[in-house]
């Protein structure tokens, strides 16, 4: 099944089961967000215990810290 596909599908749907697929689908992005979150944050803990982390209250060397 394409896209294309699924999209007609949809629009054949009664509103309250697109309301249902629109609840299933904020929900699965929530979850997704939450995983991405979740794998930055022990990415940057692995760089932590690393000692790869590094921080600065200077912008000029926040600007060329986000440059490397």
């Amino acid at each position: 099944m394409i896209f294309s596909d699924v999209v007609e599908v949809i629009k054949s749907l009664s509103t309250d089961e697109k309301r249902e697929i629109q609840l299933l689908l904020q929900q699965y992005l929530r979850e997704e967000r939450r995983e991405e979150i979740y794998n930055n944050f022990k990415l940057a803990q692995a760089e932590q215990q690393k000692n790869e982390l590094r921080f600065s209250a200077k912008i000029e060397e926040l600007k060329q810290l986000i440059e490397e």
